[in-house]
């Protein structure tokens, strides 16, 4: 892994990149919603295991869930913030059903040039005709759908060699 050395005083230190980890509208329901799609492991399992794969790489981990569209564009501003100062190793974003519906997510990415991964748990191209369609992935340098929860780690994975 690389390290970004920043000049504090007269020492030394390295500046600890973050992932952000962003979870869309009833996520907070994993464990309890469709366990046949979604699994019986919880949010807070696929926190846990977010920042299993980030400590393996000495990243810094965000993980939010929102059921609210505006705060996730808010959350996707302030990690643009992080990646203007150098300091973003990169978006996991599963916006859930905001997906298929929302161009103010898309437009929240492309505003501040996040590198984006698109997540999903489950295979959204084996579902309803209306999932197959994502605004998110015109501007996600990746997506990943199908592999459960354990797609989050697959993804940190990912980020990690970027």
């Amino acid at each position: 892994m690389a390290r970004i050395i920043q000049p504090v005083g007269n020492l030394e230190c390295p500046a600890v990149k973050t992932v952000y980890v962003l979870n869309g509208p009833n996520l907070n329901l994993l464990g309890l919603r469709e366990p046949a799609i979604y699994g019986s492991q919880t949010l807070a399992d696929v926190r846990a295991l977010c920042e299993a794969a980030c400590a393996r790489y000495g990243l810094g981990l965000e993980f939010r869930q929102s059921n609210h569209e505006g705060e996730l564009v808010d959350w996707i501003h302030e990690a643009g913030r992080v990646h203007a100062e150098g300091r973003l190793a990169g978006l996991i974003f599963n916006a859930a059903a905001y997906t298929h519906t929302s161009v103010a997510l898309l437009d929240a990415v492309k505003g501040t040039g996040v590198p984006l991964v698109e997540l999903h748990i489950s295979n959204v191209h084996a579902r309803e005709s209306f999932r197959h369609h994502s605004y998110l992935s015109a501007a996600a340098r990746a997506v990943m759908c199908g592999f459960g929860v354990a797609g989050y780690g697959l993804a940190i994975d990912a980020v990690a060699q970027w």
